[in-house]
């Protein structure tokens, strides 16, 4: 066995990463590591990689009982990394790239002939035959990734990590990145691929290992596999387990917003989507499958490079964020961490953040008019806290979630985007922000929830959209909107996509 990881563990403040995980990787094999959002494939590859320290387990490399301090220590031992965007010097050439640190040298200064001579090598032996003069900039995404594989493999030469590795590139440039692959595994060498891509998985890969909440879930043969049978390892749900649910059937709404040919390249495909006024639209489908970013897009978080929006007055703005919130939108992101809170300000600064951005900072909001606000969102939606100026980051997850629902709430949009509203809070909080949904779509608010859980996505929404490869595959109402039909979308091929439809 190349690489043997057993029992790996690793504790972050109130948190297990890690717990007892164990995965082989064999010389020769290309070898999936697959997981959504928080099970742990990240702290894994640092822990092997030096990046983190690990707080039990072991890991063998070769036999030989391995524990790098630093990404440099675990690169000399022979295992390197290449991730979705490429960590090389754009501005220096080819040549310079590949041999970074390693140039041949002749009477102590760099021999430039040597290094284009040899990195001319390097790249014949995956079949490319480039100008190494040229800057690393000016060749696509593409190349560039099979440039940053090549210096990996060179400075590694026995396991190399690729971790969303074509997340960039469209099809024709995944093969050739494939290409390269499949030639690095015939060499001999151990490739652990992480993608959110299962097409890609189910075309490259020899075996794939399921981590889930810290924990591993399975290792099979790719071959033995089946889609569903993948998703419901990954999602936490196997189908013939799946609870049916009484699906909402509140009858058409009228309309309210409709997105036409919404698209960006290499972000996602163009898309048509309508909302009705009180109507729940949910979003299903795979981490990276495109929920998040086509709620960027319609917020204005991105820019579209094709189509438009309108509302019943006419074609409305979606450009940027500001003009979102011109358009009466909200959008509280899926890490409301990084995204959503500012944890040193108080949970009344927080509520009335939104607002007051709105008004303009020329004309600040009443301190009794910011308490008067601050107090009722704490009532209204249970926020617990000893009071309004705690600061918000010492309050709970769910509490801290309440809170940005609460600065949306404040602003009284009428068409709010929820990504993840219920990722990593308790069991009360939960049901106490399912239950705010349908308080708001009874008043007449639509909404956009994404969601990783099934069956939340089917408690709040009138009609799920399946998302699969950053493009939206199917629309399931009435008696499709259930657990088995939304899994078997997110697993479909596009031939079997049609027949759901």
């Amino acid at each position: 066995m190349l690489l043997s990881i057993r029992s790996l563990n690793k504790m972050f403040p109130g948190t297990r990463a890690l717990d007892g995980v164990d995965f082989d990787l064999q010389a020769g094999e290309v070898h999936a590591l697959l997981g959504e959002n928080g099970a742990g494939k990240s702290t894994l590859i640092k822990c092997l990689t030096g990046a983190y320290r690990r707080d039990g387990g072991t890991v063998l490399l070769e036999g030989t009982e391995i524990a790098p301090q630093s990404t440099v220590q675990a690169q000399d031992l022979g295992i390197g990394t290449v991730y979705q965007e490429v960590n090389l010097l754009p501005n220096l050439t080819v040549a310079q790239n590949l041999m970074f640190g390693r140039e041949p040298r002749r009477f102590g200064l760099i021999d430039n002939r040597a290094m284009r001579a040899q990195a001319r090598r390097m790249l014949q032996a995956y079949g490319l035959d480039l100008n190494v003069d040229r800057n690393l900039g000016s060749y696509s995404v593409a190349i560039q990734q099979i440039i940053a594989i090549a210096r990996a493999a060179a400075l590694s030469g026995k396991v190399l990590i690729l971790d969303e590795p074509t997340a960039s590139l469209d099809a024709q440039e995944v093969q050739l990145v494939f290409d390269v692959v499949r030639g690095l595994r015939e060499r001999g060498l151990g490739i652990i691929f992480v993608s959110h891509f299962l097409d890609q998985v189910f075309d490259l890969t020899d075996r794939v290992t399921v981590l889930r909440n810290g924990r591993k879930i399975v290792t099979e043969n790719t071959r033995d596999l089946n889609r569903v049978s993948l998703i419901g390892h990954m999602l936490g749900r196997e189908l013939e387990d799946a609870t049916s649910h009484d699906t909402i059937n509140r009858g058409p709404r009228p309309p309210m917003l409709r997105f036409e040919g919404i698209g960006s390249r290499g972000v996602i495909a163009p898309f048509d989507l309508a909302v009705g006024q009180g109507e729940v639209v949910g979003l299903a489908g795979l981490l990276g499958s495109g929920r998040t970013e086509t709620a960027e897009l319609l917020f204005g978080l991105r820019n579209a490079a094709t189509g438009s929006a309108r509302d019943q007055s006419g074609k409305i703005d979606i450009s940027n964020p500001r003009a979102g919130i011109r358009n009466g939108f909200g959008f509280a992101p899926e890490d409301r961490k990084t995204d959503g809170i500012v944890a040193d300000l108080s949970i009344r600064e927080n509520i009335t953040l939104g607002l007051q951005a709105r008004r303009g900072w020329a004309r600040p909001i009443p301190r009794d008019q910011q308490n008067r606000l601050a107090d009722d969102y704490i009532k209204r939606l249970d926020i617990r806290t000893t009071g309004r100026e705690k600061r918000i980051g010492e309050l709970s997850g769910g509490n801290q979630q309440k809170v940005v629902l609460a600065r949306w709430l404040a602003m009284n949009p009428r068409f709010l985007i929820l990504d993840e509203p219920t990722r990593g809070i308790d069991v009360g909080a939960h049901a106490e922000i399912v239950r705010l949904i349908h308080e708001l779509t009874d008043q007449g608010m639509s909404l956009l929830v994404i969601s990783s859980e099934i069956d939340e996505l089917i408690a709040v929404s009138d009609r799920v959209i399946v998302l699969r490869d950053r493009r939206h595959v199917a629309e399931l109402t009435g008696d499709l909107m259930n657990p088995d039909q939304i899994m078997k979308a997110i697993a479909a091929t596009d031939a079997q996509t049609k027949e759901l439809a």
